[in-house]
């Protein structure tokens, strides 16, 4: 039986490939523990600066497997990888449809990439269910709340055109074009210096939902760490010499 969860290498850049495509890379137990194996290896490997995370078969996922649920229940760990927050960058790479906990899938990612033809949705309540992974925490911040509580309570699904317009999506490129137009995205992070990213995501991510007031010793103290750092002066000296930097994330 193939794996239901791929990895790849591409530089300092690692692929998650979801790689159940006889059911839409729905989501079971197998594909749950998978991503959160692969999410643990990005975060703790020092040479990869970036994650990729993307489908096989044409499709980002389904959502939840429901013959699967409906033989063993939820998927083991499912609630650690949907709230499983990376130290490092993730790009999502959307083909086919995310809806479900596909869509709470790409919710774990930092940018979204998506084909201009993929479709995002929450239609758990077809199903007896409710968008239980975070859609309903996450998407309030990207979306504006009269389109998410259509979502949530019709269970109807929006094109990546309106998910862009709206902020969810950060690129929309041509079918099939996804994974290279996020490897690109990955690159241009991964070309930067890696304790200034890691410091930009922790405050982003930090600061939703509290004041300005409260965020400013916190980043004080960043400031202070990433400053003085190795990496900063060589920023500075790359740049008088007119040469690319190199980066030891220290």
């Amino acid at each position: 039986m193939a794996e239901a969860v791929l990895t790849s290498g591409h530089g300092n850049i690692l692929v998650i490939t979801l790689n159940r495509p006889e059911v839409k890379n729905a989501i079971d137990s197998a594909l749950s523990l998978g991503v959160l194996d692969a999410l643990a290896a990005l975060d703790g490997d020092d040479d990869l600066r970036v994650g990729v995370l993307t489908g096989t078969g044409g499709t980002f996922c389904a959502g939840m497997d429901l013959r699967a649920f409906a033989d063993s229940g939820v998927p083991a760990k499912i609630d650690d990888v949907f709230r499983n927050r990376c130290r490092k960058p993730l790009v999502a790479a959307v083909e086919g449809v995310a809806v479900g906990g596909g869509l709470e899938l790409a919710l774990v990612a930092d940018l979204i990439v998506a084909a201009r033809d993929a479709r995002f949705g929450s239609p758990e309540v077809k199903f007896g269910l409710f968008p239980g992974g975070g859609a309903l925490l996450r998407l309030p911040e990207l979306l504006p709340r009269s389109l998410v509580t259509e979502m949530a309570l019709t269970g109807e699904l929006i094109n990546a055109e309106t998910a862009q317009q709206h902020g969810l999506v950060n690129r929309v490129c041509e079918p099939g074009t996804s994974l290279n137009v996020a490897l690109e995205l990955a690159g241009a992070i991964a070309r930067n210096a890696p304790l200034g990213v890691d410091a930009a995501k922790h405050v982003l991510r930090q600061g939703r939902g509290r004041s300005e007031q409260e965020l400013w010793p916190e980043q004080r103290a960043l400031v202070d760490s990433v400053f003085h750092s190795d990496d900063a002066a060589e920023g500075a000296r790359a740049f008088a010499e007119k040469r690319t930097p190199v980066w030891r994330g220290c």
